[in-house]
């Protein structure tokens, strides 16, 4: 009985001890074991994927072979394969900026990255493009961090704790009585001010804060996708629902992130002629931000779906173009990834 008693109880302790590694995100046993271990095969380009509707594309695209290697670690699976003979860890961060920074901060936690993909599909504010394009943007924005003004006050008012390393009227503001449908100029909800992220590079002193709004994507990576332009993608659905154009790759200024997804044409066209927006979405700033403070190269690709409310009223594009625009992204990813090994074969002969 007492042997009974006491395997049951070493039972609860290792039920007990595995729940607490989840729950208190401690790295040991196991799990320690095999990130040690997949480290050995790095270093890593890592994708950060926002859903499995824009993974499965990748995890049945011929060229990415997976090596059988998952990691589950912190409520995020880590896949490991190759793509064209590049190592590359696959993970799935959600929906949002909160989940797609976790997921990338885990990431570079736990694994040896030397460079950071993002893709997906977005929404589209610019007008001189069209659905199924990719785009790659120049920089990356979080353009739902605001400061909302008083009614009463206005641009000239200052806002609170506004000064050095506080808020700032110099991002730019939406007027929100600019679109009343009455004509009249004026709103009780008055004015919302953009504000830039505080940040903390790795590479700086900790708790000192240092404030940025428009992310860079690593020049270098940059200057490489630009072969990517001539790239040609998927413009049918079926033999009887195509793209009115053929899709292109382009390369555009600026892109911007919120927890907000955008379905109305006035604050689509306000994003546009305020900050030269293109595509619009939910996680490519928490993505560029942590790799910004980690000091890790990033890119984003992200193929466009619908007009953020810039279409028919009738109907949302996404529902019947998302599923080919997520391809185009994956399309895009693979190519850049050729590219970049090709890349780096021939910086080594160089050596």
């Amino acid at each position: 009985m007492f042997r009974n008693i006491f395997s049951t109880f070493i039972i609860y302790v290792l039920i007990f001890v595995t729940s607490q590694e989840q729950v208190n995100g401690a790295l040991h046993g196991s799990t320690k074991k095999m990130v040690d271990q997949a480290n050995k095969n790095g270093p890593y380009l890592g994708l950060v994927i926002p859903n499995m509707f824009e993974m499965n594309p990748l995890l049945n695209n011929p060229h990415y072979k997976s090596t059988k290697l998952v990691i589950d670690y912190a409520g995020r699976r880590f896949r490991f394969g190759n793509i064209y003979n590049k190592p590359v860890i696959l993970v799935m961060s959600g929906m949002g900026m909160v989940n797609s920074a976790i997921a990338t901060q885990l990431l570079l936690s736990l694994f040896e990255i030397k460079g950071v993909i993002h893709y997906g599909i977005a929404g589209n504010a610019n007008p001189n493009l069209n659905i199924g394009d990719v785009t790659i943007a120049q920089y990356w924005s979080h353009s739902a961090l605001w400061n909302w003004q008083r009614y009463g006050d206005g641009p000239e008012d200052s806002l609170p704790f506004e000064g050095e390393g506080g808020f700032t009227r110099d991002i730019g503001y939406l007027k929100f009585g600019s679109y009343s449908s009455n004509g009249v100029d004026d709103n009780l909800l008055n004015n919302v001010w953009y504000q830039a992220e505080e940040v903390y590079p790795v590479d700086s002193t900790p708790e000192q804060t240092q404030q940025v709004f428009w992310v860079p994507v690593d020049s270098n990576y940059l200057s490489i996708s630009k072969a990517l332009e001539k790239l040609k993608l998927e413009d049918c659905i079926n033999a009887t629902t195509c793209l009115s154009k053929p899709p292109k790759v382009s390369t555009v200024q600026r892109g911007t992130s919120a927890n907000i997804y955008l379905d109305n044409a006035a604050y689509r066209s306000f994003l546009y002629e305020k900050f030269n927006i293109s595509p619009v979405e939910m996680e490519s700033a928490g993505v560029a931000l942590i790799c910004y403070q980690q000091k890790v190269p990033f890119i984003t690709f992200r193929a466009l779906s619908d007009l953020a409310g810039g279409g028919s009223a009738s109907s949302n594009e996404a529902d019947t173009f998302s599923g080919l625009s997520a391809n185009n992204s994956v399309i895009v990813t693979v190519e850049f990834i050729k590219l970049l090994a090709g890349y780096n074969r021939k910086m080594l002969s160089y050596v």
